[in-house]
């Protein structure tokens, strides 16, 4: 029987640059096991873990006919049919696409608003299948009545804006939410090396002993995310995480060395048509190559013991009567050898090198008296056996290149392609099921602030030159756009299941119906020695977004009224007092509005409005300023700490010894 407290299906969802694959669990039936979709359109007889992220648009059409292992079929693929869309999952970051726009303008689409409809449509036939498959579980429950949560995986590149916030309304809009299906809820739920390292330590619960540093790297098809976290608590069968430095993601993986073989497969076709014409569409023959079994498996097996020193490759199109031993082409097959395909593997394996190197070399500076125990691999590409090989040969067996990494095992993940689906499942499951996350705490990934004003003080050198204005209710002059940091700073530890909590005092007028409050949030990727403490050109502070507090629904009669006394010659007003929540997610923010003790749910009554993504300097800062709370937008001294008393429940901060 389903438990009324939990919703009726958990489905995660890991949208990968090459492939996509979905977990999920029945709760309504009252059990708890994770299981993966395996049958997709156009495999119906078979099992495949992950179904392609490709679609196909026929020309001069804007809707797809095909998507998944339909879109590689022949007929699909026929160039005078229509146009194969693919490997566009990193270019929903607008920041990735204006930087491979530069780069490669040729080989980029020219507008981004192309690579939100290809991704929209992906999703919305992908949430159809999902529908199409996993009604049936839910017994006499229609999909529509259902409680199903759906969470979703982003890499640790992308910021809370644009990236993530793009991608979560492209959600909604392929259907994962909206007023037909009221009952559905979307979540960004992990980083997908979070994910990965969840997936891990709940299926190898009995391998990692506590305090047991684990250093997660999930290689998949365009990106490697890189997290290390410390095992915490052993107690209860499944591990208990703590994330101790900041996530860090490339542009790594395996479609890069699809793109290098196909470029190196065109180079040779290119010499061969000049001496011996091949009368064929040499990229759309590339193309074909690339996607075949042949070279698919060849990669796959890369490293295998029985690895062969050569490889024939077929040239679709070409007959078999076509030699040109010149090129390697023999009998309408291309000749590649194995020194060929490494040097595509040892471009990747040469950047993913220097990413674990830098996450080592943070730590040791972090954390100078601990060792990392174990690198863990999860992703499609670290399914290859060369890839293992290289990272246990550099990384393993007592090397002595990192002082905190001497003693490091190399291991694999269980179900590498699925690790991040499932562990976002698993980390679901454990919330609802313990009340807390796998990963209890996470490092934040910048500093993030608001903007308020602080009372002007003429001996304070960080006030000169600064806009200033006198306040008419109380006659205090303040400093305008001075930026109070948030409570956790870049690199410090978060909880997962405990919101930060600020909180506000507003003046208003007696006679201002206004009930609206705006807040202005912005965020610095500084360390947090550097942080700057007010909000201007060159600073190095960005503006994040705009959020209005809405509290027209509060009773008035619990606002306080000040001034209100005959001998009380100022104007009087109301001071309003409410607190604004944070909840600070793997790779976004969320925000609540509470007053008087209660959440105001009422109608949205916070407002977010993100803002455009801007470049900003490194500026060189001051040092920190007193301690600061808010008032009316205000920052006040504080006799306490600098930063806002950190408010959880229950439980220590880890970061503490």
């Amino acid at each position: 029987m389903r438990n009324p407290s939990k919703p009726d299906l958990v489905v995660g969802i890991d949208l990968g640059q090459t492939c996509t694959g979905v977990s999920y669990v029945n709760l309504s039936s009252g059990a708890d096991t994770v299981r993966w979709v395996q049958k997709w359109p156009g495999r119906a007889q078979a099992c495949e873990n992950k179904v392609p992220t490709v679609l196909v648009y026929p020309h001069g059409s804007t809707r797809p006919s095909s998507w998944g292992f339909l879109a590689e079929s022949k007929m699909e693929q026929r160039p005078e049919y229509g146009s194969t869309k693919e490997w566009f999952k990193t270019l929903i970051d607008p920041d990735c696409f204006e930087k491979q726009q530069s780069v490669d303008p040729q080989n980029t689409p020219s507008s981004y608003s192309e690579v939100q409809g290809w991704c929209r449509d992906y999703l919305g036939l992908l949430y159809e299948h999902i529908k199409l498959k996993l009604s049936p579980e839910l017994g006499s429950t229609a999909w529509e009545d259902a409680e199903i949560e759906f969470l979703f995986s982003v890499p640790t590149t992308w910021k809370p804006y644009p990236g993530v916030e793009n991608f979560r309304s492209l959600i909604g809009q392929a259907g994962f939410e909206g007023p037909l299906n009221a009952k559905h809820s979307v979540t960004i739920g992990l980083t997908e090396a979070e994910a990965a390292a969840v997936h891990t330590s709940t299926e190898n619960a009995g391998v990692f002993r506590e305090r047991d540093l684990l250093l997660i790297c999930d290689a998949g098809g365009g990106t490697t995310d890189l997290s290390t976290l410390r095992v915490t608590d052993t107690a209860i069968g499944v591990l208990t995480l703590q994330q101790v430095d900041v996530v860090q993601g490339a542009n790594v993986g395996s479609a890069a060395i699809d793109s290098d073989f196909m470029d190196f497969a065109e180079n040779r076709l290119r010499d061969a048509d000049q001496s011996q014409p091949l009368n064929l569409d040499i990229q759309e023959t590339v193309y074909e190559m690339m996607k075949a079994r042949e070279f698919q498996n060849i990669k796959c097996e890369h490293g295998a013991p029985d690895e062969t020193p050569m490889f024939s490759l077929v040239i679709p199109g070409l007959s078999h009567s076509y030699s040109n031993p010149a090129v390697n082409i023999e009998r309408g097959e291309m000749l590649m050898s194995k020194e060929d395909l490494r040097r595509f593997f040892d471009k990747q394996l040469q950047k993913l090198f220097r990413s674990i190197d830098m996450q080592l070399q943070n730590l040791n500076r972090t954390l100078p008296d601990e060792n990392v125990s174990y690198l863990v691999l999860s992703g499609g590409l670290s399914q290859s056996v060369y890839v293992q090989d290289q990272l246990k040969a550099r990384y393993g067996n007592g090397s002595d290149l990192h002082p905190n990494a001497q003693f490091i095992q190399v291991r694999i993940a269980p179900d590498p392609q699925l690790a991040v689906c499932k562990g976002l499942v698993a980390d679901r499951l454990r919330k609802l099921n313990a009340g807390q996350s796998v990963i209890g705490w996470r490092c934040c990934r910048a500093s993030y602030g608001i903007v308020c004003k602080e009372i002007y003080d003429k001996q304070n050198p960080g006030h000169v030159g600064r806009e200033i204005k006198k306040d008419s209710r109380d006659g205090k002059t303040y400093v305008l756009r001075s930026v109070e940091c948030a409570e956790n700073e870049k690199g410090e530890p978060v909880s997962i299941d405990s919101p930060i909590k600020h909180e506000f005092m507003r003046k208003v007028d007696l006679a201002d119906s206004i009930r609206a409050f705006p807040t202005e949030v912005v965020v610095s990727y500084d360390e947090k020695d550097r942080l700057p403490h007010f909000a201007g050109p060159d600073t190095g502070v960005q503006k994040l977004c705009d959020i209005e507090s809405d509290l027209s629904s509060a009773d008035e009669d619990e606002f306080k009224k000040k001034n209100r006394r005959l001998w009380q010659f100022s104007q009087a007003y109301y001071q309003v007092k409410y607190q604004i929540k944070v909840l600070i997610g793997p790779a976004d923010l969320r925000f609540e509005l509470w007053f008087n003790g209660k959440k105001l749910s009422k109608d949205k009554p916070i407002k977010v409005e993100w803002a455009s993504p801007t470049a900003s300097s490194v500026p060189a800062l001051q040092s920190p300023p007193p301690p600061l709370i808010h008032e009316d937008g205000i920052l006040k001294p504080k006799k306490s700490a600098w930063k806002l008393g950190r408010k959880t429940s229950g439980g220590s901060n880890p970061a503490s010894p």
